[in-house]
């Protein structure tokens, strides 16, 4: 997640995953430890029910 801009530090991105605002794939991931793959790197996604994502997409002018 740091690495695709997602989050700031690792431990903000812990704190992501384990809230549950994180999707790989179709998963929702709450495991911090799980494992991905440089395939599924790209589809790592926030949560469609996520605060963060609509505090995102209200910064972005997307809503």
């Amino acid at each position: 997640m740091c690495m695709s801009k997602m989050a700031e530090s690792v431990s903000a991105a812990t704190k992501f995953i384990e809230q549950g605002h994180v999707h790989v794939g179709p998963n929702t991931i709450t495991d911090p430890v799980y494992l991905v793959t440089r395939r599924m790197e790209d589809f790592i996604t926030w949560v469609d029910t996520s605060k963060l994502k609509r505090a995102i997409m209200l910064y972005n002018d997307e809503v």
